[in-house]
């Protein structure tokens, strides 16, 4: 890392590819080798180490550095894959796509949505119809309605709000 500092560019070079096997290794004993995101840790700990290389201090150990690197994208890749594993279902088999289709279309009352899309406020089923049914983001929204991007938000948030409650769906109070 030294000889890198001062403009090495084959040390550097070869530090990273020892580095990639000493990483992987330093992984999969921590966190065991049937976990699939092995390879992120070690490439996520090569970037930092390359963003971060010019805070190495030659006079200290290179390895504790090093390690420290490892270590903290190791436990970034942990938490995130906690939070997308919560979020996330797996299945073994994707069910049916026509008998998903036929459900939801047997579930689904327009008759029901465009009646209570009409008893909302004006204003709220302005908002909505832009943003649903003409696609419009919220921006072309506030632009055409002459509202700020926040205050679209809010309005369109609340019309959700009072579309659930109309159809008889569960009102979350925010």
């Amino acid at each position: 890392m030294r000889q890198a500092q001062q403009g090495d560019a084959s040390a550097y070079a070869s530090l990273l590819v020892t580095l990639v096997g000493v990483a992987r290794q330093f992984v999969r004993r921590r966190a065991g080798a049937a976990v699939p995101w092995v390879d992120d840790v070690v490439q996520d700990a090569l970037l930092a180490l390359h963003a971060a290389r010019h805070t190495y201090d030659p006079a200290r150990p290179f390895a504790p550095w090093f390690y420290a690197i490892v270590s903290n994208r190791m436990v970034d890749v942990v938490r995130r894959e906690r939070r997308v594993s919560a979020r996330e279902l797996h299945v073994d088999a994707l069910p049916e796509r026509a008998a998903a289709d036929a459900r939801g279309r047997d579930e689904l009352d327009v008759d029901a949505i465009h009646a209570a899309l009409a008893s909302l406020p004006a204003r709220q089923r302005e908002v909505i119809e832009g943003l649903k049914y003409r696609d419009q983001s919220v921006r072309e929204v506030a632009g055409r309605m002459g509202m700020t991007e926040s205050a679209v938000k809010v309005t369109a948030h609340r019309g959700y709000r009072a579309l659930r409650r109309l159809l008889g769906g569960a009102s979350r109070e925010d």
